[in-house]
């Protein structure tokens, strides 16, 4: 599907809906969406986001699920969300305080629906949004309202730093210890 330079832009500030459901075994936490993401209203929807082929390569799936099938996902006990829910072009036109103000609603959210683990998408934005500038890739000494949190790369083709084999990994990572 290919969008217009104006009905992405169009796009900005739109929401795309949570998949969530109570007791997952991950919810899967993104920064914000991006203006495809919310063109289409479905989660990691850009082409060249590598979130549906690592979610599938580290076993979450059984095959490799396109974004219009965001919906099966709690079905594998998994979910979706952001931390900003308000859709722009790059991550880095958020503000720290609309960061500080994400991470507070994200605390409700876990709170209320308790998945197992949350998996936050993307360190820089954890780290604002939580204010531990520390925080590395991997499981993080601390919970979230009773959650174990685990920091995942951010899986958007931009991140030239994780490639998708090492992305995979990330994942499995996780995937062994939220079997346990």
């Amino acid at each position: 599907m290919a969008f217009t330079r104006a009905e992405l832009a169009a796009a900005a500030d739109r929401v795309v809906p949570d998949v969530i459901a109570p007791g997952l075994r991950v919810l899967f936490c993104g920064i914000n969406p991006g203006l495809y993401s919310a063109a289409t209203g479905r989660h990691f929807a850009r082409p060249g986001n590598r979130f549906w082929p690592a979610l599938h390569g580290a076993g979450f799936t059984p095959r490799l699920l396109t974004p219009a099938e965001q919906d099966t996902l709690p079905g594998y006990g998994l979910g979706i969300t952001n931390i900003v829910p308000r859709a722009s072009a790059r991550a880095d036109e958020l503000s720290p305080a609309e960061l500080t103000a994400g991470g507070a609603a994200l605390t409700a959210k876990v709170a209320e629906f308790r998945p197992a683990w949350l998996a936050v998408l993307g360190i820089g934005a954890y780290r604002s949004a939580f204010a531990r500038p520390r925080a590395g890739i991997g499981p993080q000494p601390d919970r979230l309202a009773g959650t174990a949190i685990w920091i995942l790369p951010n899986p958007s083709g931009l991140n030239a730093s994780y490639q998708l084999p090492r992305l995979i990994e990330e994942f499995a990572r996780l995937r062994t210890e939220a079997r346990a």
